[in-house]
């Protein structure tokens, strides 16, 4: 790979996971349904974005909240996003909130374990472990 290249092949890998769990996600959901290649390409995209930008400043918002119910609700800001990007994105279709909150969990572990095979070849990104000391 070119050198020049080097500092996008993360969010280039991150792209595609975002892509594949997409893609798989709308074979097990039937409400959630892309029309195209493309679609489906901006639609991973546009969410890598909107969860790094959107939903952080949603949590923050709405921090009382989630506190309140210990956490579950940011099962509903899961889902706002992918309403969110489904609204932008001409194409990219869901049939209604609760199979935003199902798709939205689903892809998110997916990626998770697709990452965790696909990454982690960079030393620095991995989490060591502490040498010594007791474990408590």
């Amino acid at each position: 790979m070119p050198r020049m290249l080097e500092p996008f092949t993360p969010f280039l890998v991150h792209w595609a996971i975002t892509a594949l769990a997409l893609w798989v996600a709308s074979h097990i959901f039937k409400g959630l349904t892309f029309d195209s290649k493309g679609a489906l390409a901006v639609s991973a995209l546009l969410l890598g974005f909107a969860n790094a930008i959107v939903k952080p400043l949603l949590i923050v918002l709405t921090l009382p909240l989630t506190l309140l119910t210990f956490g579950l609700f940011l099962l509903v800001i899961n889902a706002l996003v992918i309403l969110l990007v489904a609204a932008l994105v001409r194409g990219f279709r869901i049939s209604g909130f609760w199979t935003a909150v199902f798709a939205s969990l689903f892809v998110s572990l997916l990626s998770i374990v697709i990452g965790s095979f696909v990454g982690g070849s960079d030393p620095a990104t991995q989490i060591q472990m502490p040498q010594g000391g007791t474990w408590l």
